[in-house]
């Protein structure tokens, strides 16, 4: 459509050259002697004009013919209404009828309401090349592996589950699936918004669309066809560009209006005109005028391309919506409730204090724990070990390890005895230590473990599910956006205090289990709050979809979550706060293009009529067509300004 209206354009302006040229009125204006006119020259303008009307207005015309079909006259209506008056008008003027064409008027007023769609669709195309962009990310082929090792190059819509496929270093995943051999790192920004390329291994998913870095790995396919992320995420994004928002409703009604109010402000500037005296030509020009300058054309694409734009931005940055008209309201929300594990922290121990006693080091306390905690699998062990890696600490090797079922582990490291024990070992031993720093820890509910070295304690280290260090960021935006940060969580009294404490949280409930949830997202909406609840779409769902606007966070792979409004792929609690300022930014740019189109047409449609003909200000029917189309640009460029929003979803903005 937008070559066909770019064809159009280009012969109709081609073919207006000798229409402005032949017009009697044109050649008036520039001076030239009556001489220029040869016989016959206004039925070859007529000629050119109908080529013009037909071919160029045809788009119009067809368009009109649709929208008269629904019972439901619009733009399109209006503009060949427009260009039908002018034409006919003029063509009975060449075969008799007294006063003078404007074939001229006719030709321009097309040329421009032609440039003004092309634009208009270059705009709308640009703004809606998400699920283009998103589709393109797949490779087309991918190289399978034989059961004899060998590979074959297939496409990739013939691989199914339990295929084994080769990503070459530089390639793109062709397809969602398990890193089965080899390690590498993957560049996710197309796919989440993920700026540094993630490292994976052996175990750990590859997501179709990715591009593979420097290793070459294996990839057991695991989903195929609208089971994969980027088929998940091309759905979402055309359920949310299909969707209708109140204010587009509100838009289209409005749109509808003017347009019966064009036409009957044409009517009546006809009739007035001709009542005051004026001739026929001069009351039928400004009833064209009006037609032409009152299209709601502006009125029509003020909310749908700021749609376009906004759904396209967050998809590129892995921020997906499903309801688009939750996400309008996510403007008005002033709370947001948010599940602890795993959504503001970790979700896994991590060590945060370190005491020495004696004459031992916080280093050496973890570097001996570490050592130990090797050959053990539990949560506890995985945190220590962490935590020394972390800090480039170099582990020791160990010898006969043994578990103390319930109380800790114990190894020879370095030919000594070394022990990682609970506070209840040291207890059955009658063993005590006296510090204050244990009491504290204890009262913010830390975990604690002891290091024995020939069974004398050497130091404590204290574990704690890690808050996020993007919470901490998160929290602080949301609350100079004016919202209240709440936390909900199953885990204990003082440890919910601790977090809520260490983050400013305004509020927190704990102990709270999974089912209890959603109750207590209704007790804090009955407090006249508008609440969204971020949690992780499995056992918060129910919460999720009792609040005013369902925040998923940190789907990963899995984003068809239907309990969400807003599926954030990122395990990032910042995006939270990314997606209440944009749709904050939607809906700035909505009104703002609402106010521009009806101001317009409220300041231009009088005018149109004629009433600074007094003063001399009088506008045609082609520079009403330009000051029309104009305004559908302007429209269109302040949709595509949205974009300086991106700001808003990147990270640390």
């Amino acid at each position: 459509m937008i070559a066909d209206f770019r064809r159009r354009f280009w012969i109709s302006a081609v073919l207006t050259l000798p229409i402005l040229g032949l017009s009697p009125t044109i050649q008036h204006w520039l001076g030239l002697p009556e001489a220029v006119a040869f016989r016959g020259s206004d039925h070859v303008l007529f000629a050119l004009s109908s080529v013009v009307f037909f071919y160029g207005g045809w788009p119009f015309l067809a368009g009109s013919a649709r929208e008269l079909a629904k019972r439901q006259p619009g733009m399109m209506t209006l503009i060949a209404l427009a260009i039908s008056v002018a034409y006919f008008y003029s063509s009975a003027v060449v075969f008799g009828l007294s006063g003078e064409p404007f074939f001229w008027e006719l030709a321009t007023l097309i040329d421009v309401m032609l440039l003004g769609h092309w634009i208009e669709m270059r705009s709308v195309l640009g703004a809606s090349r998400a699920l283009e962009s998103l589709v393109r990310l797949l490779p087309a082929t991918a190289h399978r592996l034989t059961r004899s090792g060998e590979i074959e190059e297939v496409p990739v819509t013939a691989l199914k589950p339990g295929d084994r496929v080769l990503v070459k270093p530089g390639e793109k995943v062709p397809i969602d699936g398990a890193i089965v051999q080899g390690r590498s790192s993957f560049n996710e920004a197309m796919l989440t918004g993920e700026s540094r390329p993630v490292e994976r291994s052996e175990g750990q998913e590859a997501i179709g669309g990715a591009v593979n870095g420097e290793g070459a790995v294996v990839i057991e396919v695991r989903k195929t066809g609208d089971q994969t992320y980027l088929a998940q995420v091309i759905e979402l994004v055309r359920r949310a560009q299909e969707t209708r928002s109140r204010t587009q409703d509100l838009a289209n009604r409005a749109a509808q209006w003017l347009t019966w109010i064009a036409l009957a402000a044409g009517g009546v500037t006809f009739a007035v005109w001709l009542g005051l005296g004026e001739s026929f030509q001069f009351a039928l020009a400004r009833m064209v005028t009006v037609m032409v300058i009152a299209c709601p054309h502006a009125l029509g694409l003020a909310v749908p391309l700021v749609v376009a734009v906004s759904t396209s931005l967050t998809a590129r940055s892995g921020l997906l919506i499903r309801d688009r008209a939750a996400f309008e309201r996510a403007r008005h929300l002033n709370a947001v409730v948010f599940d602890k594990t795993g959504t503001l922290t970790e979700g896994r121990f991590g060590v945060s204090e370190v005491i020495p006693f004696g004459a031992h080091t916080p280093d050496e306390v973890l570097t001996w724990a570490a050592s130990l905690e090797s050959r053990s699998e539990h949560p506890i062990a995985a945190g220590i070990v962490r935590a020394a890696a972390d800090q480039g600490l170099r582990l020791a090797p160990v010898e006969q390890f043994k578990n103390l079922t319930g109380q800790g582990a114990e190894a020879v490291v370095e030919g000594r005895n070394v022990k990682v024990v609970s506070p209840g070992y040291l207890r059955a031993r009658g063993l005590s230590i006296d510090r204050p720093e244990l009491a504290a820890w204890a009262a913010q509910g830390k975990t604690v473990v002891y290091l024995l070295l020939d069974d004398e304690p050497a130091g404590a280290i204290a574990l704690a599910d890690i808050v996020r260090k993007e919470s901490f960021e998160a929290v602080s935006r949301l609350k100079a956006m004016g919202i209240q940060c709440m936390m909900l969580t199953g885990d204990a009294q003082a440890v919910a205090r601790t977090v809520a404490t260490e983050l400013g949280l305004d509020d927190y409930f704990a102990e709270v289990l999974p089912h209890e949830k959603a109750q207590k997202v209704r007790e804090i909406k009955a407090k006249g709050l508008t609440v969204a609840m971020v949690g992780d779409g499995v056992n918060d769902a129910p919460a999720l979809a009792a609040s005013d606007l369902g925040i998923a966070i940190g789907a990963g792979t899995d984003v068809a979550i239907e309990s969400a409004d807003v599926v954030l792929v990122r395990s990032d609690p910042r995006d939270v706060a990314a997606i209440l300022a944009l749709s904050r930014a939607t809906y700035h740019k909505m009104v703002q293009n609402l106010l521009w189109a009806t101001g317009y047409n409220a300041f231009a449609i009088p005018l149109a009529a004629g009433v600074a003909y007094a003063w001399g200000l009088l506008l045609t029917p082609a520079l009403g067509a330009a000051l029309m189309s104009v305004s559908t640009v302007i429209v269109a460029i302040n949709a595509k300004l949205l974009e300086q929003a991106r700001s808003l979803v990147a990270r640390g903005a």
